[in-house]
């Protein structure tokens, strides 16, 4: 653990933190969230916010509505605020996707704090982060390098940049543990839920597809889709065409309501094609609901096939549905699985990771202000005498 001095006047190290609102619901989002709830408790920290995406009162509101107008205002005043705020603060932590959002959100950001010579953290999401830096390397790789530290939250993207000459440093994303309850299923029942935004990398088609043969075997089986996306309307329209009963649509969810929803679901279906660390296995592993899951990109870091989830080729639905059928119809694999995966949580919480930040600003911080830390022994130290 890390605590302040105790001598003399504590001066505090102030963090700016710029991501995606919770009003665009999404794992950047929802990460960034966590991160300045935690880092507001730290009594040597000031923590602020910058959205990526503002969202406007009143007239300018109205015209945050009209395409290619709410593209310019909204930049605009996203540029201003940081233009307004990075002087004050010491790091400008800042949160990333890939492809064009990578232009609209971080760079603005980056050039900035450059600009008032601001020490700034590059925190980088996306699983598309290969093809990204393949097809946009010209324009990408320059401003990556002006950061001056790259956070990624899994070793797959620490390895991806790796074979871009691109060093990474890794720090998990974290589960609440007071919103995701453990226990276990007994019976585990054909309750399904799949907790992914609708788009086509999600590939939220797989899942439907993969229910319609499971409910030939289970036909009261129920799925609960909890996300938003352009693919809605398409998605609900082929839920029909594969005459599949008891699905249902929830739209986005907010970080609040998460907690019951999988908590009344018995396994976690996840069709992704592109992915890193996705949240909703996470938090899955924190319920204790066991997981069939696509072997896209970042994965298989986080699963281990058949011993804290069951993994399936991409694309395939009747591999999803099969591995499905043999959790439902053996318990006790499901439950020593459930078991091992709800273990594997303890490095996804902030207890585990908040030494990791607090070590990443201080060691950036020196010597932009006089801040002193000294390390203080965990209770477990403390208690061996260590």
């Amino acid at each position: 653990m890390i605590a302040p001095a105790s001598k003399g006047k504590q001066k505090k190290l102030r963090v700016l933190i710029v991501a995606p609102s919770l009003k665009i619901l999404g794992g950047q989002a929802l990460q960034a969230y966590y991160l300045v709830e935690y880092l507001r408790q730290e009594p040597s920290f000031e923590v602020s916010f910058v959205p990526q995406n503002p969202r406007l009162g009143g007239p300018f509101g109205a015209l945050q509505s009209i395409k290619y107008v709410r593209t310019i205002l909204t930049s605009l005043v996203y540029w201003v605020t940081l233009a307004l705020l990075i002087p004050k603060h010491d790091i400008v932590h800042i949160s990333s996707a890939a492809y064009f959002s990578f232009f609209v959100a971080p760079t603005p950001a980056i050039l900035i704090g450059r600009l008032f010579g601001k020490k700034t953290i590059l925190n980088y999401h996306s699983g598309k982060a290969e093809n990204h830096l393949r097809r946009w390397s010209r324009t990408t790789f320059p401003i990556i390098r002006m950061v001056d530290e790259l956070v990624v939250p899994s070793q797959y993207l620490v390895e991806v940049f790796r074979k871009f000459g691109l060093k990474a440093h890794k720090v998990t994303n974290v589960v609440d543990l007071e919103i995701f309850h453990f226990r276990e299923r007994r019976p585990l029942l054909p309750r399904f839920l799949c907790s992914r935004n609708l788009y086509p990398l999600y590939n939220v088609e797989c899942v439907l597809r993969a229910f319609k043969i499971i409910q030939r075997k289970f036909p009261k089986a129920t799925l609960k889709i909890a996300g938003d996306g352009h693919q809605r309307l398409y998605l609900e329209k082929l839920a029909r065409a594969l005459k599949l009963r008891n699905v249902d649509f929830l739209g986005l969810v907010a970080p609040e309501k998460m907690g019951k929803l999988y908590d009344e679901a018995h396994i976690l279906l996840n069709g992704s094609n592109i992915d890193n660390l996705p949240g909703s296995i996470l938090e899955s592993f924190a319920s204790g609901m066991p997981v069939v899951t696509t072997c896209a990109g970042g994965i298989p870091y986080m699963v281990t096939h058949e011993r804290t989830g069951l993994l399936v080729p991409k694309n395939d639905p009747q591999a999803m549905a099969a591995s499905a059928v043999k959790l439902l119809e053996s318990q006790e694999l499901a439950n020593e699985i459930a078991r091992n995966a709800h273990a594997v949580c303890a490095a996804y919480t902030w207890a585990a990771v908040r030494d990791n930040w607090m070590d990443l600003y201080l060691r950036l911080a020196e010597p932009t202000v006089q801040v002193r830390f000294r390390l203080r022994p965990s209770p477990q130290q403390e208690q061996s005498g260590g």
